[in-house]
């Protein structure tokens, strides 16, 4: 059974930095399944900000995010990291790791993940910017 926890959110003030974590068990962060950060704020829907797959080491991010949060993945303790810095109070929102077996539209170089083709999902992590 797939098993996604996040943790790292929290409160911190505009400018600053914060790192989140998704632990994955059940799915090896492998080849064989893209991995990807979504947020949801109050009353929105929930979007993607940005996904990783191994196969090609590439990675997809929201125009709204790019250049200010990056996406890795550490093979050995099968977890996925989401570095945001210049945190913006609009990036104020709960954060979901997700996962899905890979296929070619799961994760693209062009554009932001769709939370349509995952299956897979966390709890969540809140993050709250102030200005």
């Amino acid at each position: 059974q797939v098993q996604l926890v996040e943790s790292g959110g929290g409160r911190v003030q505009s400018g600053g930095s914060l790192r989140l974590s998704c632990a994955a068990s059940g799915v090896t962060v492998s080849y064989y399944y893209a991995l990807a950060w979504f947020r949801q704020a109050p009353g929105k829907e929930r979007e993607g900000v940005s996904c990783i797959i191994e196969s090609d080491d590439s990675t997809g991010y929201a125009d709204s995010v790019m250049g200010r949060f990056t996406i890795s993945r550490d093979n050995a303790k099968n977890t996925v990291y989401l570095q945001m810095n210049s945190l913006k109070p609009e990036d104020t929102a709960v954060y979901y790791c997700a996962a899905v077996r890979l296929f070619p539209a799961a994760c693209m170089d062009t554009e932001a993940p769709s939370p349509k083709r995952y299956t897979y999902w966390g709890q969540g992590t809140q993050v709250t910017v102030s200005s």
